[in-house]
């Protein structure tokens, strides 16, 4: 099994700049979402997902196939992370004035077999499947600890004064604490990866409405421009890609088949771009 996909981020009408960071290809997608009020949160996500998306892309030279398999899954995407995180502490130590800078993370990565997830922070996944929507990521913020708690209800998680105080995300602290888990999904699967530019703007039911049917192009279209009526007060990014039954891509053929939207396509943005993770 593999992706088909589509990505669309736009700046939003507020913002000055992009933070938010999407990679697409056959088998990984992912949204990083810079936190704000953090230092360089646009280099936080742009490093993030290049790094990721640059490891899905990598043969190994013993198989001439993926670096991925089988059971280990998990254990690969939660040491990408470990090398995302690396590369933000390396970051940091070339320019001090990017202490503090992190960043959100939601990926997705097949084998062709199996489909394992890694997350941190409030950019969320969505699985469509038979017309039902269903959250498959938990939101690591503050208001979402205290509606766990039964402290507050979800109308006032609403209009909570801290409900975008995120507390998990990757950056050049402390080692991350991603949720690593696998995800049951079959061939005509719906997945959503987006921003909480369109979570925050725009409700479920919507959501919903909007990624049923046509394809993925038309789906990232509507969602984005659903965030954009509803004031656009955020950067917004969605990667929709469907579920195929299908061959794992050629390893030589999938660098031409990824996209990358937002921070990452700013080189500028990147730590040590051609590196993937390992001091220059």
């Amino acid at each position: 099994m593999r992706f088909t996909y589509s990505v669309r981020t736009h700046v939003g009408l507020v913002r000055g700049n992009n933070e938010d960071s999407a990679f697409a290809g056959p088998h990984l997608l992912l949204v990083a979402d810079g936190v704000g009020g953090h230092a360089a949160g646009e280099v936080a996500s742009a490093s993030a997902a290049h790094l990721l998306g640059a490891l899905s892309l990598v043969p190994d030279p013993a198989s001439g196939e993926s670096t991925t398999s089988g059971d280990d899954l998990p254990d690969v995407l939660r040491a990408w992370v470990d090398r995302a995180h690396q590369l933000l502490v390396e970051g940091v130590a070339a320019d001090l004035e990017r202490a503090g800078m992190a960043t959100t993370l939601t990926a997705v990565l097949t084998d062709g077999h199996i489909f394992a997830m890694a997350h941190a922070g409030d950019s969320r996944a969505y699985v469509l499947r038979d017309e039902r929507l269903r959250q498959v990521s938990v939101d690591h913020t503050l208001v979402q600890s205290l509606l766990d708690q039964g402290r507050i209800t979800p109308a006032q998680a609403k209009a909570h004064p801290y409900r975008s105080a995120v507390t998990r995300f990757v950056d050049g602290g402390d080692r991350p604490d991603p949720d690593i888990v696998l995800l049951d999904l079959r061939p005509g699967d719906r997945l959503l990866l987006c921003s909480d530019g369109l979570s925050d703007f725009v409700d479920e039911d919507e959501v919903r409405s909007l990624l049923m049917g046509g394809t993925p192009e038309e789906a990232t279209d509507k969602l984005v421009r659903a965030a954009l009526i509803a004031g656009g007060r955020d950067n917004v990014t969605c990667v929709v890609g469907d579920v195929l039954d299908g061959d794992l891509m050629p390893w030589h053929r999938r660098p031409y088949f990824c996209r990358m939207e937002g921070a990452v396509t700013d080189l500028a943005n990147i730590v040590d771009p051609a590196g993937h993770g390992h001091a220059a």
